[in-house]
């Protein structure tokens, strides 16, 4: 690899890393700001908003520059294609973190209510994958990204689970909590996309190391 590239496949390399933690940290947030009802907490994730915007218009112009400059091939130009996917699936998360401290400070007025669903353990999961996920990448591990695969049907699992106790909910709650049990909807809705993205970003590591698109085949994992 030529140096020049090799510098700059680095340099993207370092800047999509350092915005995965940056939207990592924004969804760790916007979660507790819901369990510790803490709008302040709320406010500034959904502020802090136009930080990710930026990173990902950066790293997309300048995925954009080498490949007019080096006209990378094979594993770098996998690299490329997988940090441009990879970019908007994070900028994504920050909106969808953004969405859950909207729906946060709005609960947080409210009188505190029974959420359909157990935020600490879907936040905790849903985390746990975007983690792994940003860690598969790092270290360019194949095995840890098919884990984070295997491990989506659960989110899927405790969402189906969230609609089924909502519609008990709803029988009971009176008229002024019904807006409320749709806030609570959409922020279960909006994990479990953020579990989808986590998954989108660990295909694109295998797909960075195997040159193999796993996108519509079976979330298996084999310990």
């Amino acid at each position: 690899m030529p140096r020049h590239l090799q510098r700059e496949i680095e340099a993207l390399k370092n800047k999509i890393v350092t915005m995965g933690g940056e939207v990592e940290d924004r969804v760790y947030k916007a979660t507790l700001s819901l369990i510790r009802r803490d709008m302040a907490m709320a406010q500034a994730v959904i502020t802090a908003d136009r930080d990710i915007d930026n990173m990902e218009v950066e790293i997309e112009e300048d995925c954009l520059k080498v490949l007019a400059l080096h006209q990378p091939v094979a594993i770098d130009l996998r690299f490329i294609i997988a940090v441009l996917k990879i970019n908007s699936d994070l900028e994504r998360v920050g909106d969808l973190a953004v969405n859950i401290a909207e729906r946060s400070i709005f609960l947080n007025g409210q009188e505190p209510m029974e959420l359909p669903f157990d935020a600490v353990e879907m936040s905790t999961k849903v985390e746990r994958m975007l983690t792994k996920s940003i860690d598969a990448l790092v270290n360019l591990d194949v095995r840890l990204a098919f884990k984070v695969r295997s491990q989506d049907e659960e989110i899927d699992t405790i969402n189906r689970n969230m609609y089924s106790r909502v519609k008990e909910m709803f029988v009971h709650a009176q008229p002024e909590r019904i807006n409320a049990l749709l806030h609570a909807i959409s922020i279960g809705r909006h994990l479990e996309r953020i579990a989808d993205h986590a998954c989108n970003i660990a295909e694109d590591v295998i797909y960075l190391v195997n040159a193999e698109i796993v996108r519509h085949t079976p979330e298996v994992f084999e310990e």
